[in-house]
Parts: structure tokens; sequence; C-alpha cells
């Protein structure tokens, strides 16, 4: 357990570690903040040599629990970090090493994960708190300096959406916004019953590769573009660009960067790319970033009678059909169209943040 919140439990009347199934040393495992123990060490052993770690390795674990994965970490890595955030958990972690040759390179810091700076590390490897996915996988994305790779347990459905390519059912905004910032690959699916307690669903595991070196791009106005190609991801980008909504936002954006005559060229500020990045976890949801619902007067198209308003308008759709996107939807749209119609936007003086 890394992040969110511990709330003290009353024990039940006559209830007892031997009555209870999810315990393991004594320490009862609560579902509702996402403590689900790997208790299958084939797993956990197909994870080590799946995650390529090297001896030379600072690893950083995320929610180590009790122990099952850390110990066979330090076995292969030089050091390790484990973040957690349950203080029961540290304790059980400083009491099952304590006293061996591990004990040196493991460095435990008690915490939440999502508010804690974390340290330098080479790669990551963790069993996560589902709740967390979004905001952690963005998170790890924005650290710097780059680690190698990461190898993380999400939820099934989280996992395939990360990976999902143009024209998956499951392709969304969070894989577009993941897949322009790493190489995404799925390594293994895993069964509920390899943990203790056993979570509802199923889990798999998944590698992702930071890229080097970043794409040039200015993550706030990729991410407000996807967000509306995304809105209604099965429309045609003409169709959602002839949205009332979408217009007056864009053209209250051209307006002002008209008025105020600011600069748009690109930075490579590293802290402001970090924390742009780190943004996409916060206005990101785990798994409901590709619906097409929305409000009525989102489906409104603008109304012609405004000569000025008519005007943008036209520009909007003139670049769209300048791209050949017009007919064009979302859901099977690349990174190279994404760029490509960013671009065409930009160049034009229209802006998406």
């Amino acid at each position: 357990m890394a992040g969110g919140k511990i709330r003290k439990e009353k024990p039940q009347k006559g209830a007892s570690a031997s009555s209870n199934p999810h315990f393991q040393g004594g320490i009862p495992f609560h579902k509702s903040k996402g403590q689900h123990i790997l208790k299958n060490p084939l797993l956990i052993d197909s994870i080590i040599q799946k995650s390529g770690i090297k001896s030379t390795d600072v690893i950083l674990e995320i929610g180590p629990g009790t122990g099952n994965l850390t110990k066979k970490l330090l076995e292969v890595g030089k050091s390790v970090i484990a973040v957690e955030l349950d203080p029961r958990m540290v304790l059980e972690l400083q009491r099952r090493f304590q006293g061996t040759p591990s004990s040196t390179r493991l460095k435990v810091i008690q915490g939440d994960v999502l508010k804690c700076d974390l340290p330098y590390f080479d790669i990551c490897v963790a069993n996560i708190p589902y709740q967390i996915s979004s905001p952690l996988t963005f998170k790890l994305l924005s650290h710097r300096p780059l680690f190698r790779c990461a190898v993380i347990m999400f939820q099934r459905e989280f996992a395939m959406r990360l990976v999902a390519q143009p024209g998956d059912n499951l392709y969304c905004r969070l894989s577009v916004n993941t897949q322009l910032l790493a190489r995404v690959n799925h390594l293994l699916k895993v069964g509920r019953n390899n943990f203790r307690p056993p979570p509802k669903v199923d889990s798999s595991v998944v590698r992702i590769e930071p890229r080097k070196p970043l794409p040039v791009v200015k993550f706030k106005e990729w991410d407000g573009l996807v967000r509306i190609c995304f809105n209604r991801k099965n429309k045609t980008l003409g169709s959602i660009f002839r949205q009332k909504s979408v217009l007056s936002m864009l053209e209250k954006n051209y307006k002002t960067l008209q008025a105020s005559q600011l600069s748009r060229e690109e930075s490579s500020d590293s802290t402001e790319m970090a924390t742009s990045v780190t943004a996409l976890g916060d206005t990101l949801g785990d798994l409901s970033m590709d619906t097409d619902e929305c409000k009525d007067d989102e489906d409104m198209e603008m109304d012609d009678g405004d000569a000025k308003a008519s005007d943008f308008k036209e520009r909007v759709l003139g670049l769209l059909k300048q791209g050949g996107f017009e007919e064009r939807r979302s859901s099977k749209l690349t990174q190279a169209d994404f760029m490509h119609l960013l671009s065409l936007f930009n160049k034009a003086g229209i802006h998406f943040s």
C-alpha cells in the first residue's frame, strides 16, 4: 500500500488473526486500501525475470506490503527503495530484514508516493494499489532524471487501455497520452487468486519505457487537443469541431493570444515539462477517458448567424480539410496524426491551453 489514506479500524468482538484468512505475520490486509499481497512465488520470479534488473540497479518499489517481492528484488539489484504508506507494513518490512545481509541495501520511506519526492532510481518494480494507477503513472513519467523502465502490476482493464492501439475498443486518451511519453508493452496476465486477499478483478503486468528524447511538444496543448477529440471518439473530427462549446473555447484562446501577442515558441525547460506531464495524471480518470457521452449543449453546432463566429468556424474546418482530418475519427488516429493535427492548429494561431 503506497497511496491513499489510512483509517484506524476497530477490531470486531471475538475476531482474531486466526479467524481472518487475510493475514500474514499477524497483519490484517484491507481491500478498501488496495492491499492485495502477491503470494505466488513463481509469479514473483516471473516478474523479476521480465524486469531485466541489473546488479547495479537502484530499484524503486511502491507498496511493498510485507516484502515478498522486496526480498527477490534485493537478491538481484544493488539496492531497493520501498515507499509504503501503512505504518504496520513499514514495521513488518523492518522486522523481516533486520539483521540480514540485505538490511543495509533496503531503504524504506513511509509516506504517500503521490505526495513525496522520489529519489534517483534506475527501474521501478511494483504491485500498486489500483486506485492510484493513473496519477502514479504520470508522476513516474514526470520524474527526472528519467529512469530506464517500470514494470508495474495494474488492474487488467487499465493495463489494456495503456497498451491499446488505434482502432482497439479500449483505445482512449490514456492510451494516447501514455504512449506519447513512453513505450508500453503488456508482459503477462495475472489471475486474482495469486493475491491475498484476492481482488475482484484480474490484473496485468505492464512494462513502461520512457521515450528518450521526449517528443518536442507542449503537453498541456497536446492534452487539450486529445481531450476534445476523445470526448466523442467515434464521431468524425468535423462533427466534434463544429460543436459550439469547442469553437467558443478555441476562439476565446485565439482572441486572447492575438490581443496579448504572446510568443508561442516551444519551451525546453525540463521543470515546466515535468509539471505538465504530472498534470496529465491529475486530469485523467482511470477508466473513464473515452466516453461517448456529453451534454446536449456540447453537441450543438455553432450558429452561423454571427459573421465573426462563422469566419472562425470556417477557419477551423478549413484546417481539418487541409490535413485530411474532417472525416476521420479519434479512435483511429495515431500519435503522428495527433502531432500533425496539433501542428496545423498551432501554426494558424489556434491553441488548446
